[in-house]
């Protein structure tokens, strides 16, 4: 009794809800630390189980990054037709050099392209057969990193439509194949995430089933002496938002010590590519989702236990 009653004074009814509430879960968390032992084992399988997916949420968004990274590097080739002269050549490329979108623009003569091939491909004494050079002079152009695939796109319809050239590529198709492979594989973690989801309501639902089988005497008693079924139900849908707050908890704890043991194997694997791309984790916007994410399945969880098994607890 609080000093307000004590005085006869029935204290408002917004504050006996937050002081009844505030009773439970700590009573509810007084429970569970004197249970260490199968506390730690219940939220460890919880931590683990959301620690999957949010995991495979964060390699899928690490190969995003790393293929815009890969974008942002691609050259597009234009091939020019044979009657362009040298001249005409160099003079196309400064014109090129000065065109919106254009970053940089380089003439490689016919020439430069047969020794080129002469060198990479090893069929020198073959192409010394040869009357003339069959290989076409090549204006290399690097588009700004800032050009949507849009843009791009159009850019490359007006390098294609210029008189002097033959053919205009952009090297992306493997590209375009590993952003279709991205985007099956981030289906595939939706519905990992949502079997996963499953899996911890059932583990959080059998684990309450079983403290409501425990505890079935006490409950008979609330029953007899007419507490109402919200009474006997809250202290349950605390303990599953106890369990799942420390499922979330543990999930990210695991999630980023998996991150700090391969940040370092990451950046030497992308000095090697010359790349200064690292691994990057969860947002703090995620990592605070995480926590909230195993206390939404812990009470779906305990609330689907209480709802099944509590009913069946009736005295006679």
């Amino acid at each position: 009794m609080n000093g307000a009653e004590r005085d006869g004074v029935r204290p408002p009814w917004l504050s006996r809800w937050t002081e009844h509430h505030a009773r439970v879960m700590f009573t509810t968390l007084g429970r569970l630390w004197r249970e260490p032992l199968s506390t730690l084992f219940t939220a460890a399988v919880i931590g683990i189980t959301l620690a999957l997916p949010a995991g495979l949420h964060v390699l899928v968004q690490n190969v995003r990054a790393i293929s815009y990274s890969w974008e942002e590097s691609l050259q597009a080739s234009l091939f020019l037709k044979d009657s362009t002269s040298p001249e005409q050549g160099r003079a196309l490329t400064q014109t090129l050099q000065r065109r919106p979108g254009v970053a940089r623009a380089g003439y490689i003569s016919r020439e430069q392209s047969l020794a080129e091939f002469r060198e990479l491909s090893g069929f020198g004494q073959a192409l010394d057969l040869l009357q003339d050079n069959p290989l076409p002079a090549v204006i290399v152009i690097t588009p700004r990193r800032e050009l949507t695939r849009e843009q791009l796109q159009q850019l490359m319809n007006e390098f294609s439509a210029l008189p002097e050239v033959e053919i205009a590529k952009l090297d992306q198709k493997w590209l375009e194949r590993l952003y279709a492979i991205l985007a099956i594989v981030e289906r595939v973690v939706y519905v990992i995430a949502a079997l996963l989801a499953l899996a911890v309501m059932v583990t959080v639902g059998n684990t309450i089933r079983l403290d409501i089988e425990n505890r079935r005497e006490e409950i008979m008693v609330m029953k007899l002496i007419g507490a109402p079924n919200s009474f006997i139900r809250r202290p349950f849908l605390y303990t599953g938002v106890w369990y799942g707050l420390l499922g979330g908890l543990i999930a990210w704890l695991l999630l980023y010590g998996a991150l700090q043991a391969l940040t370092g194997p990451a950046l030497r694997l992308a000095s090697l590519y010359e790349s200064t791309h690292s691994l990057t984790g969860l947002s703090p916007a995620s990592s605070l989702l995480m926590p909230g994410v195993g206390i939404l399945l812990g009470i779906l969880g305990s609330a689907w236990a209480v709802g099944r098994h509590l009913v069946k607890h009736e005295p006679s």
